[in-house]
């Protein structure tokens, strides 16, 4: 059993994804996203129901939701940065894996259940905080679905305390994409096709630090019993019609949003990156011109939500391609202009930030954020000008500008008697050779 675990672990992290710099790309499991990032990730709802369930919202969190707008795209203008110092620790899923404690194997039960063999279950990322165990067996390890198939699934999820707190007989996601629990998403790529498992999370890979209003706390550890139903391929993007191509676009969008609410802004920045490539995608039908403006306003809110989430993981030059990109489309746009100043900003370029800030306040002039923003950095040029100047007078050995008047006073009182007595002279020569030509004429 423990191969099996190392075995799974491996290839787990062997999995393609997202860089989470860029825009474009391919379909990226979030599973090779965490691994090729370091980045801790939070998780998100059970997922994208199909169309007769009816999926779980969560609330917002309130570092976050101010900087929504009305769940469709992010505000204007943000506010100052959110405080991420009271985050966990980032997790390195590549350190070397343990085994799991033997308290934590003994105490770890199914709900009504009695206390089962620890070897019984596998730890999936060797940390002890995603475990999965198998119900009913399965039609063998061939029937496992792959990454990018459409997955149907029963859940049943609990509380420690056993308390129900999600149930969908019929769960349709995209397996890898992070559109459901990581814990989910994760352990239904290890399952067999009408394989019953029994799943213990950890909070982490559930609903985190924010929990789910009303029924599932801040770190609430969760067991899910999930069945494995169908997997199939996911639709063909090319034969997509463009009603829907707008509804799996927004539905990724949103999926991106819901992970910047969590402040887990890699997932996000991979939801969004899958959003725009099924925009970006070759279609083999043709579009009305209505349905082409509305992806390409989808495009443009991705693109920008795309930009936030880089700037807040410091990633400067994925930020600015990200608000060129809108520019391109959009030059009037003003959250690629603020956001696109505020980017030069962070990287000094106070010269280049402050026309562009002051672009976008002509746009909104009665804005308070880009009217401090602005303010603050024309301090900062101010001061930076000042420094460099100071610095070009001491290398080039300058005098002082307490000293520079008093000598340029000096010389303008030394040039005045030479110019009098030069002119004089000129008059007074002037004057013999005028009396010698009217002597040779008499």
């Amino acid at each position: 059993m423990a191969s099996v675990g190392r075995e799974a672990a491996a290839q787990w992290e062997r999995g393609g994804g997202a860089s989470g710099l860029g825009f474009a790309g391919r379909y990226s499991p979030c599973s090779a996203t965490m691994a090729s990032s370091g980045e801790e990730m939070s998780s998100g709802s059970p997922g994208r129901a199909s169309s007769d369930t009816e999926p779980p919202g969560p609330e917002p969190a309130a570092t976050c939701a101010a900087q929504l707008d009305g769940a469709e795209d992010f505000e204007v203008l943000e506010e100052d940065e959110d405080d991420l110092s009271e985050l966990p620790p980032l997790e390195d899923v590549g350190r070397a894996r343990g085994p799991l404690r033997e308290d934590a194997q003994s105490s770890e039960q199914g709900p009504g259940e009695a206390a089962e063999d620890p070897q019984e279950w596998l730890d999936v990322l060797g940390s002890g905080l995603l475990k999965k165990k198998t119900l009913v067996p399965g039609q063998g390890v061939e029937s496992r679905p792959r990454k990018g198939q459409e997955v149907t699934v029963r859940l049943r999820a609990t509380l420690e305390d056993g308390n129900v707190v999600e149930e969908n007989p019929s769960l349709t996601f995209i397996l890898g994409d992070c559109d459901v629990l990581q814990a989910l998403d994760l352990c239904v790529q290890l399952m067999e096709m009408g394989e019953t498992a029994l799943i213990m999370s950890d909070a982490k890979y559930c609903y985190g630090a924010q929990g789910r209003s009303p029924d599932i706390p801040p770190n609430a550890a969760l067991t899910l019993e999930v069945e494995l139903l169908e997997a199939r391929d996911a639709p063909d993007l090319e034969l997509l019609s463009g009603r829907e191509k707008i509804g799996l676009a927004n539905r990724k969008r949103e999926r991106g949003n819901f992970y910047y609410q969590q402040a887990d802004y890699v997932l996000a920045i991979n939801s969004y990156d899958i959003a725009l490539k099924v925009i970006s995608s070759s279609s083999k039908v043709d579009f009305t011109p209505d349905e082409e403006a509305e992806l390409l306003d989808v495009k443009v809110k991705c693109l920008n939500n795309l930009a936030a989430s880089q700037l807040k993981l410091d990633h400067y030059e994925a930020a600015l391609k990200s608000c060129n990109l809108v520019l391109e489309h959009q030059p009037g746009n003003i959250k690629a202009l603020f956001r696109k100043g505020k980017v030069l900003a962070q990287q000094g370029e106070y010269r280049e930030a402050i026309p562009i800030l002051k672009a976008a306040l002509k746009l909104e002039p009665s804005n308070k954020t880009i009217h401090a923003e602005l303010s603050k950095l024309v301090k900062k040029h101010a001061d930076q000008k000042t420094v460099e100047t100071e610095m070009y007078r001491k290398m080039l050995g300058n005098p002082s500008a307490s000293s520079a008047p008093v000598k340029c006073k000096d010389k303008l009182t030394w040039s005045i008697p030479w110019k009098w007595l030069f002119g004089a002279t000129a008059i007074a020569l002037g004057g013999v050779a005028l009396s010698v030509v009217i002597a040779a004429r008499n």
